[in-house]
């Protein structure tokens, strides 16, 4: 048991869009993330993910099932959760610092794969 610094954390990641392992408790995973573009649009078909905004600011996207499109600003100190099977982006217009909240199975583009896909994490 130790104290985390999650300013100290951020400090050490340079990459965008590639998230790290910043603590592990009961299946679940922190993860830290630097953002400053569009993401991916993906779904999680077993997850459900929480983003809590640390710096910064962020667009989270949504297609809804009639195909319509939504967005909701999430910013410092904020927090949304996506429920699992719901389809959606991270926009971020400059850098922003996110703690992922989710399952250690989760992969950060869900069912979508490539460059930006992560399936090994390192720890930060």
């Amino acid at each position: 048991m130790r104290k985390i610094n999650v300013a100290e954390k951020f400090s050490k990641i340079s990459e965008y869009y590639k998230p790290h392992i910043a603590g592990e408790l009961n299946g679940q995973m922190i993860k830290l993330v630097k953002a400053n573009t569009e993401f991916v649009w993906h779904h999680h078909d077993h997850e459900d993910e929480m983003f809590l905004v640390v710096k910064g600011r962020f667009r989270m996207e949504f297609k809804e099932a009639d195909a319509r499109e939504r967005q909701e600003w999430i910013e410092t100190g904020e927090f949304i959760i996506v429920p699992r099977g719901v389809e959606h982006r991270p926009v971020a217009e400059e850098e922003c610092w996110i703690m992922l909240f989710e399952p250690a199975s989760t992969l950060n583009t869900g069912n979508v794969t490539n460059k930006l896909t992560q399936p090994q994490l390192e720890h930060v």
